[in-house]
């Protein structure tokens, strides 16, 4: 079994790639190469796509990868491949996101990030740093984390889920903010698991380990 980070020139990703090595090198889940190559996206067993900055600049800078999120979409979608997005990676998954400009997210999980807006202004936005997890309903992917793990958030948006089913796990910043979304093969951190200590690597474990 093969893990593919996607690399599109928007995500951090020498620590994720360090992360997701050393998990599946401690589980036996097989080789994880970064690649742009739409052709090693779909021999993967499973898809991981990391972003960081802005929602147009992640999503635009994906699609100018030709093929890629094609590549993507047909193992995910079509092949029922799971899925975990990370941040910007996790947000293009919602339906529209609103940094900047209106930009079409994949609609893969019905919702809209918009811009976070906490009523105490001593909350200050980026809401950066760690904060505890609440968790809403069980996955897989959580399997062995608990309400009050903690978890590294770095963002100004945050993702609304359409159907309150989709939400797995939310944090507290004066208003619910969310930190886990999915449903069938996909799911999504708003946190970054590869920079959230013991917390961030069982999740990766398990993702490594997850069927759906």
């Amino acid at each position: 079994m093969t893990t593919a980070i996607i690399d599109y020139e928007s995500g951090n990703l020498h620590s994720a790639e360090k992360a997701f090595q050393r998990m599946a090198a401690e589980t036996g889940a097989g080789p994880v190469t970064v690649t742009a190559d739409p052709d090693a996206v779909r021999r993967a067993s499973r898809i991981v796509l990391p972003g960081d900055g802005a929602f147009p600049a992640c999503r635009d800078a994906l699609y100018d990868h030709r093929g890629l999120f094609e590549a993507i979409a047909e193992s995910v979608i079509r092949g029922g491949r799971p899925f975990l997005g990370i941040c910007i990676g996790m947000q293009m998954m919602a339906t529209r996101g609103m940094e900047y400009r209106e930009t079409a997210g994949f609609d893969w999980i019905g919702g809209t990030v918009e811009r976070i807006a906490p009523p105490d202004p001593a909350l200050k936005v980026p809401h950066m740093g760690w904060n505890d997890l609440v968790i809403d309903r069980p996955h897989p992917v959580l399997a062995g984390v608990a309400t009050g793990d903690h978890a590294y958030f770095v963002h100004s948006y945050h993702f609304h889920v359409a159907d309150p089913a989709h939400l797995v796990a939310h944090v507290d910043y004066g208003l619910p903010i969310t930190a886990v979304v999915g449903r069938d093969n996909i799911v999504g951190t708003q946190f970054h698991p590869e920079k959230s200590a013991a917390t961030g690597l069982r999740m990766i474990a398990n993702f490594l380990a997850w069927a759906p």
